[in-house]
């Protein structure tokens, strides 16, 4: 189970090694690592939203997130419900 060398920058050396580590853990911590990569991927988006856009609030960093992730249509929607309940 390797990914084209052509897509990924790891080595098949160390993508075995990788998944190695990983079968070897217990589901538990599999989930607690998928969710620690998870909120790491999150901050990096945020930092590299902040970092294109120096003039966003940190609510606008959050809406611009949403939109990237999930869509505009979500992100106006949460636009609009931030304006009719005061939380922008």
């Amino acid at each position: 189970m390797t990914m084209p060398s052509d897509i990924s920058d790891t080595s098949d050396e160390a993508l075995a090694v990788q998944l190695q580590c990983l079968r070897q853990m217990t589901p538990h911590e599999r989930l607690r690592r998928a969710c620690a990569w998870s909120g790491q991927v999150r901050r990096m988006a945020f930092d590299a939203i902040r970092r294109r856009h120096p003039e966003f609030s940190e609510g606008d960093v959050r809406l611009r997130f949403i939109e990237l992730t999930y869509g505009k249509p979500l992100a106006d929607e949460v636009r609009d419900w931030q304006r009719e309940y005061g939380h922008e």
